[in-house]
């Protein structure tokens, strides 16, 4: 993606929470040779350097299939597929190595040209391929000889993980090499999945044609399927389908150990910034645990509370506190994170002897108004305060009192407020007091 400098500036302050939040992890992407041979190839290799330089560890794996047609197409040869994995023959065998080649040159060239038009335009990026993964012939399936066709056998776990600390971005061929030396044709999809298994990557991230990804991606679907929600999409999709095999081997890597599996557009430019650094990204993402989780925070949760509450903090709406406070008071906190980003947070303050519990610091982003944020947050605390034995509720609001009292607050005085809470009341800002009662 070539970003001028201005644009890349307002595209890093805004992707800032994510950027940490994606630090050291590890990220295993598939791609077809189909993009490499496009006008997007530029764009998407510098959002690659891009990721890497951000301290993400990423692993590559490409695909020739498109190469492979085209070459049996110039000599009029049959392609033979079953169960939507080609038959390789020895002929064919000899041009998938020669093209396996050939594309990893024009991935390693397109690397090498860094980061132009942006801040990071002098980094270094730097390229590794190496024989990470031995493979075995797929064998004889349904009667049928797939010949040099192979899936994958081992992959040196521990050698990638040492090149990918070193900074550097792991490339993978779709070919792979027996005990017995011979080299085998492996599907680039399943082999990216075995991979991103092996080093139970954070992510795996296919890219996909825009036809094959509208397959998931109607009207009607969600754009974050849990893997039982993604094994019912499996049984709607054709199973000869290239979409079909994609979603089949995401679901097997999520029901091994990988995270999230993300299935993004290959002809949007910055599909992957777009995903990992926007709140609602831009594909489909298949995830082994809740998108979005409510908990109670920690210590470790402070900078993005702070984060969250800054901007209402200097409109007036919150009243201003300090890291030290929350700190202090982190166990008072309830946050709600959208894949590990917080994107909302509220308080609970206790004053047991009269059974009454302030609600503070309610605070959702901007983006998530109108998403139930705010609800999911308030009956938490709702719910957390009939377990605190506590049966009244009530709030110091300057800008919200219609919020509230749309959700059975009532209007009070000062007077009605715990002693303690009463000698701290700022009359200056003269805060709306709204109060609501639990039915016993």
């Amino acid at each position: 993606m070539s970003i001028e400098k201005a644009q890349f500036v307002s595209w890093f302050r805004s992707a800032s929470p994510y950027i940490h939040v994606h630090r050291g992890k590890t990220f295993v992407i598939q791609v077809n040779d189909k993009v490499i041979h496009s006008d997007e190839f530029t764009g998407l290799v510098h959002d690659l350097a891009l990721l890497t330089n951000l301290g993400i560890k990423l692993a590559l794996v490409f695909g020739t299939r498109d190469s492979i047609e085209s070459y049996l197409d110039e000599k009029q040869a049959n392609s033979e597929y079953h169960n939507d994995i080609r038959i390789t023959d020895a002929d064919t065998m000899e041009f998938a190595k020669e093209v396996a080649g050939r594309l990893l040159m024009d991935i390693q060239a397109g690397l090498s040209m860094g980061l132009g038009n942006t801040p990071m335009s002098n980094a270094e990026i730097r390229v590794n391929t190496g024989n990470y993964v031995s493979a075995k012939p797929m064998g004889i399936i349904d009667g049928v000889n797939y010949e040099f066709t192979g899936k994958t056998r081992h992959i040196d776990v521990d050698a990638m993980l040492d090149k990918l600390a070193n900074g550097e971005i792991i490339v993978l061929p779709p070919v792979g090499y027996s005990i017995t030396g011979e080299a085998y044709n492996l599907p680039a999809v399943a082999m990216a999945a075995d991979v991103a298994i092996a080093l139970q990557a954070d992510k795996l991230i296919y890219f996909m044609e825009k036809d094959q990804q509208a397959v998931f991606m109607g009207e009607k679907q969600a754009n974050q399927l849990n893997q039982a929600e993604a094994q019912g999409l499996l049984t709607r999709v054709d199973g000869r389908s290239d979409s079909y095999f994609c979603l089949k081997n995401a679901i097997e890597a999520c029901d091994n150990g990988v995270e999230r599996v993300h299935m993004l557009n290959q002809e949007q430019d910055g599909a992957i910034l777009n995903e990992l650094f926007s709140r609602d990204g831009s594909g489909l993402m298949i995830t082994t645990s809740a998108y979005d989780v409510v908990r109670k925070a920690t210590s470790d949760d402070i900078g993005g509370i702070l984060d969250l509450i800054k901007p209402l903090e200097q409109q007036g709406i919150l009243v201003k506190r300090s890291r030290e406070k929350l700190e202090l008071e982190a166990n008072c906190f309830t946050i709600l994170i959208r894949d590990g980003v917080i994107i909302g947070c509220v308080g609970l303050y206790p004053h047991p002897d009269d059974k009454v519990a302030e609600v503070a610091c309610l605070a959702v982003h901007p983006d998530y108004h109108n998403d139930g944020c705010g609800n999911q947050l308030l009956d938490e605390i709702e719910n957390e305060a009939r377990r605190l034995d506590i049966n009244q509720l009530f709030v110091l609001t300057t800008q919200t009192e219609h919020w509230f009292l749309e959700r059975g607050f009532n209007e009070a005085s000062p007077g009605n407020l715990p002693i303690e809470k009463q000698a701290l009341y700022n009359y200056h800002r003269n805060a709306k007091v709204l109060i609501k009662k639990f039915e016993v």
